[in-house]
């Protein structure tokens, strides 16, 4: 026997794939569907020292803070606090402008966008069939727009 995991959006092509392994021999008792919850609680802006989500509200903060310290500086020069306060006044407003142009876009932007898409949370597909059966099954899975596939074979 093998047993084949697939995962899948959970949509009409899931609901073709499980129909068309029935017509290829493939009975009910041996097809299992795991719907997956989506995540219910807000990403977390700030990390913390035991997690990370990838997210970083630094870079554009720091690119900024550099570009505005350079202007400051440059200004400077012809400003009665001279370059040095107006090159630190300009790192500390880039640095600002920055963040908040991150904060404004994952929290606004990138939430309108994930309301927009409407996200469906993904359907893991476990299929066990005959060893024989298993090439058909895996390109079925393929041919209804199967996410990724794993086969394991048991004695």
């Amino acid at each position: 026997m093998v047993q084949i995991f697939a995962t899948f959006e959970h949509s009409a092509s899931l609901e073709l794939a499980i129909s068309s392994l029935e017509k290829n021999g493939v009975s009910k008792e041996n097809i299992f569907a795991v719907p997956l919850t989506n995540r219910a609680a807000e990403r977390r802006l700030f990390d913390t020292i035991h997690s990370e989500d990838g997210i970083s509200l630094l870079g554009t903060g720091a690119a900024l803070a550099t570009a505005f310290a350079v202007v400051g500086a440059s200004v400077g020069f012809r400003l009665a606090w001279g370059p040095i306060y107006w090159g630190l006044i300009g790192t500390g407003g880039g640095f600002l402008l920055g963040l908040l142009i991150d904060l404004f876009y994952y929290k606004v932007v990138k939430k309108q966008q994930h309301l927009l898409r409407g996200k469906n949370s993904e359907v893991i597909l476990i299929v066990e069939c005959k060893e024989e059966q298993s090439d058909t099954v895996e390109s079925i899975l393929w041919h209804h727009f199967a996410f990724g596939l794993a086969r394991i074979e048991s004695n």
